[in-house]
């Protein structure tokens, strides 16, 4: 996961927090809801990125080996 991709998911979840949090005291229930579906996007994206970045760990462990054989 690049470090951009890092802050753009965290950003996502931190404005979703906000949002949720804002909805919550003013009672404006599409607000919570809004809040809560960005973070839980923001976790879908830091999920993806972490299989990502295991893929390509595991591809360069796989291309180290091949090239020692």
């Amino acid at each position: 996961m690049s470090l951009g991709d890092k802050f753009e998911a965290k950003a996502e979840d931190l404005g979703g927090k906000a949002k949720e949090t804002a909805g919550r005291l003013s009672g404006d229930e599409q607000l919570q809801a809004e809040g809560k579906t960005d973070q839980v996007k923001a976790a879908a994206k830091g999920a993806v990125e972490k299989v990502k970045d295991a893929a390509g760990d595991v591809a360069d462990k796989i291309r180290g080996a091949v090239g020692k054989a």
